[in-house]
């Protein structure tokens, strides 16, 4: 276990879709500024379904992405600006732009079972001279070995960092624990985990990876993420301070910011409901909550049934289409 972690704040972009993309330029900067003077090493920002995601398929931002991101870059002395790329979704074309603003970080994101889609991206992301993550999401939905195969072709394609992502917030301690310490005895690159809280077992998860060598943590102020929320960054922040782990991270600052910027943000408090909950339980993205929200109410269906349903169906993100099938499916029963 490590004595230092460095931490990647995700509200701004995870963040995204419990508020359905409507950050606005004032917003971000804020939020960078009070997470930049309390020294956190590198907040995310980009659409929730990172870069070019604003469409009618994801949900539309309010503002333009490269505006937040260049909104965020200005008011960043300390913190570096990471942006997140999913293939298909966001372009080179796009990962090129947000470098000019002043990106520092490509979080290249896959499905766990397709990190050969990422080859191109991470390269470029090296060509630009970025630091590249490899960001293997819906980890649960693969064996051991498979996601050891898959992150070794992102370490292979240059990644600095390589992530396990519990996107659906179905993991458990003990399955963190052996995915973590798989990557840890295979690969040579930094590993990294990104938990959500559906299931409540965030924090313990955060833990279990650190515990097996994980030094590249995300979490994000207030729970702000898709779902129940990611794991909350300023309580993260005290309880490695109280193991004695190092962040480097002005915990006060960090917890004013939470309560007097964040806070008022948020449409309503980020916790475990039935919904968020069926996400865990299901092992269904945590971004499809709204969506799925909506769906339930436009057809007179149980969200949970809709929920339930994906997850027998194994979709992943980027198929955020079916939610409607399944929902025009269930009424038609």
């Amino acid at each position: 276990m490590s004595n230092e972690i460095i931490l990647t704040e995700v509200a701004l972009r995870d963040g995204s879709h419990a508020i359905s993309h409507q950050y606005t330029v004032e917003q971000v900067r804020s939020i960078v500024q009070s997470l930049n003077d309390a020294m956190i090493p590198y907040i995310e920002v980009s659409h929730g379904d990172g870069l070019g995601g604003s469409s009618l398929q994801y949900g539309l931002s309010k503002v333009d992405e490269m505006k937040l991101i260049e909104a965020a870059v200005s008011v960043s002395n300390f913190s570096k600006i990471a942006v997140l790329l999913i293939p298909g979704i966001g372009t080179i074309e796009d990962l090129k732009e947000a470098k000019k603003l002043g990106a520092k970080m490509a979080r290249v994101a896959t499905h766990v079972t397709e990190a050969d889609i990422s080859k191109q991206h991470i390269e470029t992301a090296k060509e630009l001279g970025m630091e590249a993550v490899g960001f293997l999401m819906m980890s649960h939905m693969a064996p051991v070995e498979t996601l050891v195969e898959q992150a070794k072709l992102m370490e292979n394609y240059g990644a600095d960092i390589v992530y396990v992502v519990d996107s659906a917030g179905a993991l458990l301690p003990h399955e963190v624990k052996e995915r973590i310490r798989a990557l840890r005895q295979t690969l040579e690159v930094d590993i990294g985990f990104h938990g959500h809280n559906n299931l409540s077992v965030a924090m313990g998860n955060t833990l279990a990876a650190i515990e097996e060598g994980a030094t590249r943590i995300d979490g994000s102020v207030r729970c702000l993420g898709a779902g129940a929320g990611n794991t909350q960054t300023e309580v993260l922040v005290a309880v490695l301070d109280k193991m004695g782990i190092s962040t480097g991270v002005d915990l006060y600052k960090l917890m004013d910011m939470a309560e007097e910027i964040v806070a008022p943000i948020l449409p309503k408090p980020q916790e475990i409901n039935r919904d968020s909950l069926t996400l865990g339980y299901a092992g269904v993205y945590s971004s499809f909550l709204l969506h799925a929200n909506r769906a339930a109410k436009r057809f007179s269906v149980d969200s949970r049934d809709i929920l339930i349903e994906l997850g027998r169906q194994k979709i992943v993100g980027g198929q955020e289409d079916m939610i409607i099938d399944v929902a025009a499916g269930l009424a038609n029963k």
